[in-house]
């Protein structure tokens, strides 16, 4: 639900911000966030052999990640944005497949197959109509990629780490790799519309912080594949949450797209 609501609150902030000043901005609530309670917890440092993942998940899910999923949505319509980048569960599939030894269940590679088909068809609905540019498309798939990358190697960090650990850690991590748009955040923040500086913090408090963990929570007690499908609950919750919140009355098709990630996640976890 956090993740969905992150589509809405990006569109909003991103009107405002630069892609890396929002990514940067989001980065950095996130962060306060998980450190003020890391400390409350009196949680210490991961140990040594959790932080590789921490650095390749920091660094690509919460860092370039980001940056382009924020700048692809400039360059592509909202629809043609959510079609591409959830590619990032089937990334996550194969990659967990091969390097973690998962296999490939019938009911997931089913259930993906129904999944992505409703994301395709929710994406493609729920479409503005507008020319999409070649850089917007490489934005979104390589977006789509690295997010993949990224929750692979967070599956052994949390065989040595907690859930709470190796988000906050990510999270620092991918806060300083977007620290070159240190500028871009303190200029665009002093002209930028409450709304919009609410948003960002709305995006680092909620589908940063505490989704991001709750995501770790959740992986360090199944198969990456299996948690990869789920994710694709967020484009029928979009459609619902743009129905419910911003008036926008979904198709048919639109409707069946949603009720086919859902029949697709369903599938994927069955035993």
């Amino acid at each position: 639900m956090l993740w969905a609501s992150a589509f809405v609150s990006i569109r909003s902030a991103v009107a405002s911000y630069s892609p890396g000043a929002l990514a940067l901005g989001r980065l950095l609530a996130g962060s306060l966030t998980l450190g003020a309670i890391l400390l409350v917890r009196g949680e210490r440092l991961p140990p040594r052999a959790a932080w590789p993942g921490i650095v390749v998940s920091g660094v690509l899910w919460f860092g370039v990640y980001m940056v382009a999923l924020n700048w692809g949505e400039q360059e592509v319509d909202a629809g043609t944005a959510a079609m591409l980048v959830n590619i990032g569960p089937l990334v996550i599939a194969l990659l967990s497949g091969f390097l973690l030894k998962e296999g490939f269940p019938r009911p997931l590679l089913a259930g993906l197959a129904v999944s992505f088909c409703g994301a395709v068809l929710v994406g493609y609905t729920m479409s503005s109509g507008g020319s999409s540019s070649v850089l917007g498309v490489v934005l979104c798939v390589l977006a789509a990629v690295t997010y993949g990358i990224g929750a692979v190697a967070q599956k052994p960090a949390l065989t040595h780490a907690s859930a709470l650990q190796v988000t906050t850690f990510g999270c620092l991590i991918g806060a300083l790799v977007c620290l070159p748009f240190a500028g871009d955040l303190i200029t665009q923040a002093g002209t930028a519309p409450l709304s919009a500086t609410l948003n960002l913090i709305y995006l680092g408090v909620f589908p940063t912080a505490l989704a991001f963990t709750t995501w770790a929570y959740a992986l360090a007690r199944t198969t990456a594949g299996k948690l990869g499908a789920t994710t694709y609950l967020v484009p029928a919750m979009v459609v619902l949450m743009a129905w419910a919140l911003l008036g926008e009355v979904p198709g048919w098709l639109t409707l069946a797209g949603g009720a086919l990630c859902l029949a697709g996640v369903a599938i994927s976890r069955r035993r």
